[in-house]
């Protein structure tokens, strides 16, 4: 009727039960969670004290994959870091990069789960900068990585083949992401039949 996914729906749903009306509300803000926080939350669902959903009402936590993913990151015994910049420092001022630079720079930020504060930590631009990046190729394809700015010609008129070639770059971040969040589920499959 409302020509929605069910996916969309489902995740409103949680987002409501968890959060109630306001967590239905847009914001371009993102919640900050403290390690501690975090942590409490983990242990709350590994005791057996609730399901992950149980866990998110309870905590006022958005998602179940984003428990879940604390919860990996735990039993991998990485340290949960509190929510942000995972204390990197991050450039708020951009420099000049090149076509290849961007590809490269948005095939890291794909193949590490969209985390454009490591992506800008690591090339050294901005967070700005890889955001726009990134949410650019995601909508428009490769050809939105060009800098139109000045018309520059070697990037303007690219052979088909330079087009392909970093698209396929590309298509292969974007595989090596869906394989991790593929493995990601069938961990998670695991830890779910163990408890029970």
């Amino acid at each position: 009727m409302l020509d929605v996914t069910f996916a969309s729906i489902n995740q409103w749903r949680q987002t409501y039960l968890s959060l109630g009306p306001d967590g239905l509300l847009n914001t371009s803000k993102n919640s900050v969670y403290t390690a501690e926080f975090k942590t409490s939350a983990v242990r709350d669902y590994l005791a057996g004290n609730g399901s992950l959903l149980d866990i998110c009402r309870k905590y006022g936590i958005k998602s179940k994959t984003q428990l879940n993913n604390w919860v990996l990151k735990y039993n991998g015994h990485e340290k949960l870091k509190t929510s942000g910049t995972g204390g990197l420092i991050i450039m708020t001022k951009g420099r000049t990069t090149t076509y290849n630079e961007r590809i490269n720079i948005v095939k890291y930020c794909i193949e590490h789960q969209s985390n454009y504060a490591q992506t800008a930590n690591e090339f050294q631009v901005s967070y700005q900068q890889v955001y726009s990046w990134t949410t650019k190729y995601l909508k428009n394809g490769v050809d939105a990585l060009q800098d139109r700015r000045g018309k520059k010609k070697s990037e303007n008129q690219m052979s088909e083949v330079e087009k392909l070639r970093a698209q396929n770059k590309l298509l292969e971040a974007e595989n090596r992401r869906k394989q991790i969040e593929i493995d990601f589920l069938k961990k998670l499959d695991e830890i779910e039949r163990r408890r029970f």
